[in-house]
């Protein structure tokens, strides 16, 4: 089992920034493919980013590139999402995922291992 928990989301103004973390635990860490979800009220959850096992490879959603970068420490056992010129439409809640020696085209087509229960973000206009 690996137990994912989101921190970092919250109120944020149009164009502003916020970083995500999502502190792993209960297995290796580095053998994880690691990406992000989100899903706004009333809609079906997309993904967001993702970072290959071990690490070096990053997948992003159209709508995200340009503005957002994700990563990991192996060391401590943490991805992040940085978020940068945060628009309303990225309001929601943001899933961490984890998929056993996935890269990130794999994380990116589903068949997720592990999820994290969500941190919600809200972009005021």
């Amino acid at each position: 089992q690996v137990q994912l928990v989101e921190s970092g989301g919250g109120l944020v103004q149009s164009g502003g920034s916020l970083r995500l973390s999502c502190a792993a635990s209960g297995r290796t860490f580095s053998n994880y493919g690691m990406g992000w979800f989100r899903q706004a009220l009333g809609k079906e959850r997309e993904f967001v980013a993702a970072i290959s096992w071990p690490g070096g490879t990053t997948l992003y959603t159209d709508s995200v590139k340009g503005r957002f970068a994700v990563s990991r420490d192996n060391a401590k056992d943490t991805v992040y999402l940085q978020m940068n010129s945060l628009k309303p439409e990225d309001t929601a809640v943001y899933y961490c995922a984890a998929k056993i020696r996935a890269s990130a085209v794999a994380l990116a087509s589903g068949g997720v291992d592990y999820w994290g229960k969500g941190t919600l973000v809200t972009v005021s206009s």
